[in-house]
C-alpha cells in the first residue's frame, strides 16, 4: 500500500490564485442558500412560539395553546412543522421549526417524550435511506434537527423529575439548548439561585448539554465556548410587541412595575442566546450535528444491518450444511418412498 510522505512547505515564486477559494466556495452556498431545522420543547404557555418569533424578528410560528374553554385538551405529544424562507442581506435560509404541543400537559406524562425522540430519529434514518441510495441526489434535502430549545418552567426550585429524564434522552441524539422561560418571573436573586441549582443537577446526572469541548476550538472558541457554558440555561423573555422607552420603540413586556426591554442584558438573557445562535454557533450546529450526533445514528445502523447480514450468512450456510447429508444418503440412484 503506497504511502504519501510528509509535505514540505514550499515558497511560491509568484501570485497563483488559489487563494480565491474561499470566495467561490462562498457564491456557491450563496447560490444554493443554507438550511437551519430547530426544534422547541417544552410545556404548554412557556413561551416557545413567541421567542422563536423574537430570535428571528418576525412572526413564523403561531401559538398552539388552548385560548378557549370549548377547545379539547391534547392527549398525545404531538409534532408539528412550520417551514419559512427568510433572507437578511442578500443570505437566504430555509428555517424549520418543529413545534411539540401537547408534550408534559397531560396528568400522566409517562413517556410523552417518546413522538420526540423517534421524530429526530426518524429524520437521521431519513437522510440515511437517502445517502445509501444509488442514484442520490446531488444536494440531499436536510431535515435533521440541528438544534433542540428545551424550555424550562420558572418555577425557581429546581428541575422537574421529568425534566432531567427528557433533557438526558434527548442530549444523547439533538444539540440541546435550555433556556429558563419568562424569567421575569423571577427576581434576579432567585434566577441567580435557580441557574445554579440547575447546572449542579446537570452535572449531578451527567447531562452533556451544546457546545461540546473538542481539540479542533482555537483559543478564542474556546474561550467563546466557556463563556457560553457559564450562562447556559439561558434567562430568557421573549415579545413580539414593540414598547416605547425614553422615545425609542423597542421590542419588550410593559407591566404595572415598569417595561422589560428583552435586548436589555440587564433584563434579561435573550441578546445571548440570539447571537449565540445566529450570530457565533450557527454553522457549528449543523455541522455538529452531521459529525457527532447522525455519525453515531450512522454507525450504530450500520453496524446493526453487518450483523444482520452475517447471522442470515450463518444460517444459509447451516441449512446447506443439513442438506448436505440428507442428499448424500439418499443418492441419486435411491428409490423415492
Amino acid at each position: 500500500m503506497a504511502t504519501i510522505a510528509e509535505p514540505q512547505k514550499m515558497n511560491l515564486n509568484g501570485y497563483v490564485g488559489f487563494d480565491t477559494i474561499t470566495r467561490q466556495i462562498e457564491k456557491k452556498l450563496l447560490k444554493r442558500g443554507f438550511q437551519f431545522n430547530v426544534i422547541v420543547v417544552g410545556q404548554t404557555g412557556l413561551g416557545k412560539s413567541t421567542l422563536i418569533n423574537t430570535i428571528f424578528a418576525a412572526h413564523l410560528i403561531d401559538s398552539k395553546g388552548r385560548t378557549s374553554s370549548e377547545e379539547p385538551f391534547r392527549q398525545t405529544t404531538e409534532i408539528q412543522t412550520v417551514s419559512h424562507l427568510i433572507e437578511e442581506n442578500g443570505i437566504r435560509l430555509r428555517l424549520n421549526i418543529v413545534d411539540t404541543p401537547g408534550y408534559g400537559d397531560q396528568v400522566n406524562n409517562e413517556n410523552c417524550w417518546e413522538p420526540i425522540i423517534k421524530y429526530i430519529k426518524d429524520q437521521h434514518s431519513a437522510y440515511l435511506r437517502k445517502e445509501l441510495t444509488a442514484m442520490r441526489e446531488r444536494y440531499i434535502q436536510d431535515t435533521r434537527i440541528h438544534c433542540c430549545l428545551f424550555f424550562i418552567s420558572p418555577t425557581g426550585h429546581a428541575l422537574k423529575p421529568i425534566d432531567i429524564v427528557v433533557l438526558k434522552k434527548l442530549s444523547e441524539v439533538v444539540n440541546v439548548v435550555p433556556v429558563i422561560a419568562k424569567s421575569d418571573s423571577l427576581t434576579m436573586e432567585e434566577r441567580v439561585a435557580f441557574k445554579r441549582r440547575i447546572k449542579s443537577e446537570l452535572g449531578f446526572h451527567n447531562i452533556k448539554l451544546y457546545p461540546y469541548d473538542s481539540d479542533e476550538l482555537d483559543d478564542h472558541e474556546r474561550a467563546l465556548n466557556d463563556s457560553i457554558k457559564q450562562m447556559i440555561p439561558f434567562a430568557i423573555v421573549g415579545s413580539e410587541k414593540n414598547v416605547v422607552i425614553d422615545g425609542k420603540s423597542v421590542r419588550g413586556r410593559r407591566n404595572r412595575w415598569g417595561v422589560i426591554n428583552v435586548e436589555n442584558e440587564q433584563h434579561c438573557e435573550f441578546v445571548h442566546l440570539r447571537d449565540f445562535l445566529t450570530r457565533t454557533h450557527l454553522q457549528d450546529l449543523i455541522e455538529t450535528t452531521a459529525q457527532i450526533h447522525y455519525e453515531a445514528f450512522r454507525s450504530k445502523q450500520l453496524l446493526a444491518l453487518k450483523e444482520s447480514s452475517s447471522k442470515q450468512q450463518q444460517q444459509q450456510q447451516q441449512q446447506q450444511q443439513q442438506a448436505q447429508p440428507v442428499q448424500q444418503q439418499v443418492g441419486p440412484g435411491a428409490p423415492v418412498i
